[in-house]
């Protein structure tokens, strides 16, 4: 299949998942009192508020369509899956509209971020309201409750060392996969992991999904923090070099930083000045040291290294060929963004 048929599979397939996923993301978001409810909407792109038309767009759908995949890939219908892939997605979006306030993101998916146009209280409790929905959402089915509670403790954690890592200048590689794997990975392995519950999936098979997205979820980041650098907004969704000019840990840098020399000891320099965020030159400056550091090869081939893992570990779920097929083509795309 040529590389255009491919992408044009994938879109059909997670379009397919925003289908069968957004009434129950509806129904939930409904659920919510005003004007949270309203906030919630303009958020998923379903609200137009002043210049800011309804765009209808609330993300790709890359963990519903996990979800569904992998509920497929262990013999059941995605459709009975659909409750499982809104709680995560739900989840998912708690996640972005805090991150966004922590992170100060002014623009998401070509809007204002809730912060930015709500203010800070508002978003706090629109992904608060967030979070509520999608425990009732899974309220009748424990094992789907328990498996995504633990996601939680994982992803508050990966948040908790991505805020510690803006005030260190040692943090080490493990530490910075240590936290991709809490803050990102987290939800794409419960994301696989659900599909399998779902199906009734014997445990070694739905552990294998898990340990699927967990790679998957890895590769995603470092991939994430490449566009965040190198990328374009019209992919990323955000502005690139925001990550920089805040002075961001992400791979990259912290790869970059870890091979030492010259360049990885001016990158520490312009990451250690006191006088408040990088502008446009030091920007440009800093994505050229990490580059001849070294920190783009390296993040590049972990990304690869880390979708060779989630592929293995795929096949050791015995998956049916179907699913097996979508959640390798998910994967291919996951890791081809921007490319």
């Amino acid at each position: 299949m040529t590389a255009v048929g491919q992408e044009q599979n994938v879109r059909e397939l997670l379009a397919q998942a925003r289908d069968l996923t957004e009434p129950a993301l509806r129904e939930a978001v409904n659920r919510l009192p005003q004007p949270t409810r309203s906030v919630a909407e303009f958020h998923f792109g379903w609200r137009a508020h002043k210049r800011h038309p309804a765009t209808g767009d609330w993300g790709k759908g890359i963990r519903p369509g996990l979800v569904l995949a992998a509920a497929r890939a262990m013999g059941a219908a995605p459709e009975r899956a659909a409750s499982a892939a809104a709680g995560v997605e739900l989840v998912h979006n708690f996640t972005l509209i805090h991150d966004d306030l922590m992170d100060r993101d002014a623009l998401r998916r070509g809007r204002p971020t809730v912060w930015a146009l709500f203010g800070d209280p508002q978003a706090v409790l629109t992904g608060d309201a967030l979070l509520v929905v999608a425990m009732q959402t899974l309220a009748g089915e424990p094992a789907l409750l328990s498996e995504l509670c633990a996601t939680l403790l994982c992803l508050v954690a990966g948040q908790g060392a991505d805020l510690a890592f803006e005030r260190r200048t040692d943090v080490s590689l493990q530490e910075c996969l240590t936290m991709a794997a809490g803050k990102t990975a987290a939800l794409l392995s419960s994301a696989c992991a659900l599909g399998g519950l779902v199906a009734g999936a014997e445990p070694w098979r739905t552990d294998a999904l898990r340990r699927f997205g967990h790679h998957l979820g890895l590769a995603f980041q470092l991939v994430d923090d490449l566009l965040g650098i190198w990328g374009r907004s019209a992919v990323s969704g955000k502005p690139v070099g925001a990550d920089l000019r805040r002075r961001k840990n992400s791979l990259p840098v912290v790869a970059a930083f870890a091979a030492g020399g010259p360049d990885a000891r001016r990158l520490a320099e312009l990451y250690r000045r006191e006088n408040g965020a990088l502008g446009d030159p030091d920007i440009q400056e800093a994505a050229r040291l990490i580059e001849r550091a070294g920190g783009r090869a390296w993040a590049q081939e972990e990304a690869e290294r880390q979708r060779t893992a989630a592929l293995a570990a795929l096949t050791d779920a015995a998956p049916d060929p179907t699913g097996a097929h979508h959640l390798t083509q998910l994967a291919h795309a996951i890791t081809s963004r921007g490319r």
